[in-house]
């Protein structure tokens, strides 16, 4: 085996025997890759502290292309300490990374690892977390082949008098053919093509009305659901957190 040293993402780990760790680790180079961390559960060992998921560093490895590499050691990049001790960011985090091995592991595209990288980021530097990750699951929706249609009505083309977005039909309506799809604000349906179109790695800030934000989200909740077949275990605990949110502000 040769050492290589990978820019990586930990997206989960899992307890291996009585004192190791296998990582699922997402690299620039190789994708996703299975990394062995041994004896990291151990109080003295080197690798404890860096053997968790929602963290960035150069990995240094034992590299096996079709098995389980070896962790040597981790310099760390970002630790993303500002999300592990904020109970909401570390759950929309946690989303993130789950949703991401589970789309990468349909398609290896290269482009994901920059979308993540930039994401988990901008969530740590303190973006709202709720739009941030709609803008992410939007952008993923392309890795998997199934975006909605938001360059004009999906039924006749017209890019003017679009009066909402439907997740059954699968993006923009105009107002000749919506008939019972339920209208949406205005300001949703430009926000949600700003979101396609962003490049996140240069957003500063994210000033997106609730009643805005929320209407995204369900679309996307949606149509993740009718036309993915992924299944985010994390998003019902993110769901537990907005109902008590929304009961705290009422």
């Amino acid at each position: 085996m040769k050492i290589e040293s990978l820019e990586g993402i930990i997206l989960s780990e899992t307890n291996y025997s009585e004192s190791s760790k296998i990582l699922n680790v997402l690299t620039k180079e190789h994708g996703l890759i299975g990394v062995l961390s041994k004896g990291c559960r151990n109080v003295k060992s080197k690798l404890r502290g860096v053997s968790r998921k929602l963290l960035l560093g150069t990995i240094h490895i034992y590299y096996r292309p079709n098995g389980l590499s070896t962790l040597i050691g981790i310099d760390i990049i970002n630790s993303f300490s500002k999300t592990i001790m904020d109970l909401e960011k570390i759950s929309y985090a946690s989303m993130i990374l789950d949703l991401t091995y589970q789309v990468i592991r349909q398609t290896e595209d290269e482009n994901i690892y920059d979308l993540l990288k930039y994401t988990l980021i901008k969530l740590d530097e303190g973006l709202d977390p709720m739009p941030l990750s709609n803008i992410f699951e939007l952008k993923l929706l392309d890795f998997l082949g199934v975006s909605p249609s938001l360059d004009g009505c999906l039924e006749c083309g017209n890019n003017t008098d679009i009066v909402t977005i439907s997740s059954y039909r699968g993006g923009y309506l105009c107002r000749s053919c919506y008939q019972n799809a339920p209208i949406v604000l205005e300001e949703t349906i430009k926000t949600i093509r700003m979101y396609y179109y962003v490049d996140i790695k240069s957003i500063k800030k994210l000033n997106i009305k609730k009643e805005v934000s929320k209407e995204i989200n369900q679309f996307l909740d949606d149509y993740y659901e009718r036309y993915t077949g992924l299944y985010i275990k994390s998003k019902d605990f993110i769901k537990r957190i907005n109902q008590l949110n929304n009961k705290e502000v009422s």
